[in-house]
């Protein structure tokens, strides 16, 4: 049975590229309805759209020329994925803030079904506080986003704000409907990132850590179903759509947030890279002696306390980064922190690492060790996953 598609077009001259966007769609094989604001038939007539789609296209409230049903419910419960295409700044503010006041509002608010908005703008639009706030809000709620691309505007203006290319958001679309749901119903933790512990009021120890592994993951895991929830420490990436994203600072807080949902997951991933160490003292005011002389001690082990306290039915992934002995100490960590798998890497490898887009990784279970070639993150967090549902 193939995926339907509601495509919800607003009021803005990107709204052409919709009519690929539709075309494409539906020779990749998917229904598509669509619905229209009013300010959308301004730029493209609805008889445009009910050609390409081969459906009647919804632009009135209370249009009485179809056959009767509650038009909005039944759209909303007929869509596997709801797109907004383009989402200008007026409807995006809209559905952050619970307005309801037209045809695409009023089923965007009535569906259970995932909702991915295409922005389209000026860029000083785009980059206005209030309309970033919007999207952040809505990314909180489980929104998902294609990012507008750079380039010269309808209007003139040079930045960020034209419509992703409708190719790209066909490939979203299909990617979040790829038959293989495979860890819905699942809840999934993961930890991302570096902490950093306070030594003085200005500094303090930290790592190289990126988060890129760990939200690559996330990004999937969402993708394929699973109800995710990231803790997510210092990064330089962007954070996933469609996740619950609890932000810390220090090993402690990243503790916290993962004992809090330690009762309630399913999987977890531990792909963070907590600091190990913490001074002993902390100094409230910056420290100016020539010479520092640090008391360390450890942190609390957050996998550890995971191994120890998750149930039989919970599985537990470590990653170890190395720089000698990989698989030794490798299963050593795996046997110590009760885990049921762990990926190895060897920092001192080119490609492999923080704060880089590629990894090399050997995958260790109790059943096998599988190395694998220098890969994105992207496509290792793929494997990562396939790997897990294996084994779970």
């Amino acid at each position: 049975m193939s995926k339907n598609v509601v495509l919800g077009v607003t009021g803005g001259i990107a709204c052409y590229k919709s009519c690929e966007l539709v075309s494409r769609l539906k020779k990749s094989g998917y229904g598509v309805d669509v619905i229209m604001t009013k300010n959308a038939c301004q730029f493209v007539q609805p008889l445009t759209f009910e050609t390409l789609s081969a459906r009647p296209v919804v632009y009135d409230m209370f249009d009485r020329n179809h056959p009767w049903e509650v038009e909005h419910i039944s759209l909303a419960k007929k869509a596997d994925i709801f797109v907004i295409a383009p989402a200008t700044a007026n409807v995006i503010g809209k559905i952050a803030n619970g307005i309801a006041d037209d045809m695409l509002t009023t089923t965007v608010m009535a569906t259970k079904a995932k909702v991915l908005l295409a922005p389209a703008m000026n860029t000083n639009m785009y980059e206005n506080p209030v309309l970033q706030e919007n999207i952040a809000k809505l990314k909180k709620l489980g929104y998902l986003f294609v990012e507008p691309a750079e380039g010269r505007l309808a209007c003139g203006d040079v930045g960020k704000g034209k419509m992703a290319e409708p190719a790209e958001i066909a490939d979203k679309i299909k990617e979040i409907l790829q038959e293989n749901q495979d860890f819905s119903g699942k809840k999934m933790l993961i930890t991302a990132g570096g902490t950093s512990q306070p030594i003085d009021g200005v500094r303090c120890i930290s790592n190289y850590s990126s988060g890129k592994m760990g939200c690559a993951i996330a990004r999937n895991a969402a993708e394929r179903g699973a109800c995710v929830t990231l803790v997510l420490g210092n990064h330089t990436c962007d954070i996933p759509d469609g996740v619950n994203m609890v932000s810390v600072k220090t090993t402690e807080e990243m503790f916290d947030a993962v004992k809090s949902h330690c009762p309630s997951s399913d999987i977890f991933i531990m792909s963070a890279a907590p600091s190990d160490y913490k001074p002993a003292k902390i100094s409230a005011n910056k420290i100016k002696d020539i010479k520092i002389n640090l008391e360390l001690e450890k942190t609390v082990d957050i996998a550890e306390y995971v191994g120890k306290n998750k149930s039989k039915n919970q599985l537990l992934v470590i990653f170890a980064a190395e720089t000698e002995n990989l698989t030794e100490n490798a299963v050593g960590k795996m046997q110590k922190k009760k885990a049921d798998m762990v990926v190895a890497n060897d920092v001192t490898k080119d490609g492999a690492g923080f704060n880089i887009d590629t990894n090399i990784v050997t995958i260790i279970t109790r059943e096998d060790k599988i190395d694998y070639p220098k890969m994105s993150k992207t496509d290792l967090a793929k494997i990562i996953l396939d790997k897990v549902r294996s084994i779970e």
